[in-house]
């Protein structure tokens, strides 16, 4: 070839760009598994891959198929329209799942070896989540219904009459009145059976006055068909006008034809059961329970039910961790669940016979574990600088492998900084521990700003996980080292280390913090020691609050997202009352001084260090006006000071752009009090 061809060649080729730091658009938009389904043979694994379209800003999930062995992942739905929530048919031939296609969101059925998908229900709701029955034949659907209304025709009369309406007040008579983004309308989630096979609905629930999966974040976990598939088993909150401040989610059982009302199987526990499994036998009914009412950070135990016998035995008693989803194996002899364990969610193999736990998974966040052929368990697994994938891992926990790679090309073109986890002695010299991500192209010998990271929750975790809100890899990709500690009051660590936060939020907490700081300087010579700045959301932004008028010399700058600015104002404010009656241990009016020991309004007076304050309008845990009064009490104070208010976000940012501008306006105030 003539050397003038070869260089016209060298010329016209496209390399590929070097590796980029990882930056706030490679958050948005890597794509993101979710939702894995092993098929009844064990040797498929169905999932949903959201991707994100940043001109609509929203995200867009499809299904898709993989092998056991990770051979031949494969697209299955591309519809422009949300395909979501797979549930393999019993002869594995097909696929039941969620889509919005039709116009509105309804089960569709999909035949895995092609063929086009058909809509199973055509229902004039929205179906929010389902199940199947285990012969296939039957439906469970959760329904936005009046519960007043004896069919869905008088659902949809309903509507029309209510959209004819000229007057937009609405009036209540109990709380909620609003929960979590959305005002009440006088619908509540309900259970409707529907055959596959097409036919009427029935209201399983009819005229409880209660949700059914919970709301605002309970699916298709807290509902299932009992084994012969003549009932349905299910969770919900039914206490009348006490809905607002009581934790008692219950089990009930419904027949599936709605003749007689739902039967409470859980009437002698008023804290919360939840998630109920069968075994493949039938003959035992597995869940999730807490034991104290009231409080939503308790541990969740495993709870074995005879069925239908009703004896029940607490399988986990011994068991310092809360369980997560619970799946069982093939055999009936263990339950796969998964739990946060020090700073890692960790797959736990359950004896069902003696509760012994064994943990197959040695780092990271795993996710819906689950039996597959050959022994095996598949799982999504992430980590602090790798998005989920799927994995497989035998029942002894040896032979760990990657399934799936559904970011590759992406991540080969990005640079993420090296982390590993610590521990010293916090409050009482008790063990504490937190995590250092080290910035993009470190240097040992340079020193580098500080982006300090505190949890929400309170009873949360900052551990090995790959957050699509507080990821401290965008802060490593602009430069900064990020430190994030697990103070008193965090969840993985024990129950007792869990409940010390109660009565205590600026304790232990704010101790645990300051001694981690200094550990981690102490530890690591290349954090600067004058260029820092803190930040967190919810309780991590009240703990900015906090921080501002406790700790005034500590840091640079600071930012507080969605925190709370006064604690006895922020009880009426919000909606699930429980959480504040539990965390100050008693009503205001009763106990004032357990809202205002720990209490930033009355602190205001000491703050003295820059703090930008974002907020959600549609915020109603921690309600908009709580951030506008933190900026006004800044701005009075001649402080300086920003205010980022999204009227479209609740307690989190979720739409994409608006994640874009909230790590833009973050970092950029980052940059001005650090980068002098």
């Amino acid at each position: 070839m003539p050397l003038s061809l070869l260089a016209a060649l060298a010329l016209g080729a496209n390399p590929a760009p070097a590796p980029h730091p990882f930056n706030q658009q490679d958050l948005v938009t890597l794509r993101r598994l979710s939702s894995p389904r092993v098929s009844p043979d064990g040797r498929q694994v169905a999932y949903v891959l959201r991707s994100t379209d940043l001109e609509a800003n929203r995200g867009r999930t499809d299904l898709w198929l993989v092998n056991l062995d990770g051979a031949a992942p494969r697209q299955l739905t591309s519809d422009p329209s949300s395909d979501s929530d797979p549930v393999w048919a019993p002869d594995g031939k097909s696929l039941f799942f969620l889509s919005s296609r039709g116009g509105s969101s309804q089960v569709w059925r999909l035949p895995v070896d092609g063929g086009e998908p058909l809509p199973v229900t055509k229902l004039p709701l929205d179906v929010n989540s389902f199940a199947l029955s285990r012969d296939g034949q039957q439906l469970a659907v959760a329904l936005d219904a009046r519960p007043d209304c004896a069919d869905l025709a008088c659902n949809t009369q309903r509507a029309a009459e209510a959209s004819k309406k000229k007057t937009t007040g609405r009036a209540y008579d109990q709380l909620f009145a609003r929960h979590w983004d959305t005002w009440k309308d006088g619908t509540r989630s309900h259970l409707f059976v529907v055959p596959v096979a097409g036919g009427t609905a029935v209201d399983v629930m009819k005229g409880m006055d209660a949700d059914a999966p919970s709301k605002p974040f309970g699916g298709a976990e807290e509902f299932t068909f009992t084994p012969d598939g003549k009932g349905i088993v299910f969770a919900a909150r039914d206490v009348g006008p006490t809905e607002s401040w009581s934790t008692d989610l219950d089990l009930f059982l419904a027949p599936v034809d709605g003749k007689t009302k739902p039967r409470k199987l859980t009437e002698k526990n008023r804290a919360t059961d939840t998630s109920p499994v069968f075994s493949p036998d039938g003959k035992t009914l597995a869940y999730v329970a807490m034991s104290r009412p009231g409080f939503e950070a308790d541990r969740y135990r495993v709870i074995l039910r005879t069925w239908p016998g009703g004896q029940e035995r607490v399988l986990t008693q011994d068991w310092d961790r809360s369980a997560g989803s619970l799946a069982w194996s093939k055999d009936g002899a263990t339950l796969y669940t998964t739990a946060n364990d020090v700073g890692q969610n960790t797959v736990f193999a359950l004896d069902v016979a003696t509760g012994k736990a064994r943990s197959l998974t040695q780092g990271g966040s795993a996710d819906g574990a689950q039996p597959a052929a050959d022994g095996q368990v598949v799982y999504a697994m992430d980590d602090l600088d790798s998005p989920a994938d799927l994995y497989a891992v035998k029942a002894d926990g040896t032979g760990a492998r990657q399934l799936t790679q559904v970011n590759k090309d992406a991540l080969a073109g990005l640079k993420f900084g090296a982390f590993e986890q610590f521990n010293f002695p916090g409050w009482n010299n008790e063990t504490v521990h937190g995590y250092v991500v080290k910035p993009v192209d470190f240097d040992p010998k340079r020193q580098y700003p500080l982006a300090f990271l505190i949890h929400g929750g309170p009873q949360g975790s900052f551990g090995n996980h790959f957050h699509y809100r507080w990821n401290p890899q965008v802060y490593a990709g602009r430069g900064y080292v990020a430190v994030m500690i697990d103070f008193h009051g965090s969840t993985g660590y024990g129950q007792a280390f869990t409940d010390s936060i109660s009565g205590d939020w600026g304790g232990k907490p704010l101790e645990d913090l300051q001694k981690g700081l200094n550990a981690a300087l102490q530890k690591y010579p290349f954090i600067h020691k004058t260029k820092r700045c803190a930040l967190g959301g919810s309780y991590g932004g009240y703990m900015i609050n906090w921080i501002a008028g406790n700790w005034a010399d500590g840091f640079q700058c600071l930012v507080n997202h969605d925190g709370i600015f006064d604690e006895r104002a922020a009880y009426y404010d919000t909606e699930e009352l429980w959480f504040p009656e539990w965390e100050h241990k008693g009503l205001p009016w009763e106990k004032p001084e357990s809202y205002e020991k720990f209490n930033p309004v009355n602190q205001v007076a000491k703050w003295k260090t820059p703090m930008l304050v974002i907020h959600g309008g549609k915020d109603y845990r921690v309600v908009d006006t709580q951030g506008i009064a933190t900026f006004t009490a800044l701005q009075r104070r001649g402080i300086p000071s920003r205010f980022l208010y999204f009227p479209d976000e609740n307690h989190w940012v979720l739409k994409p752009q608006n994640s874009i501008q909230w790590h833009d306006e973050v970092l950029g105030w980052l940059d001005r009090w650090t980068r002098k």
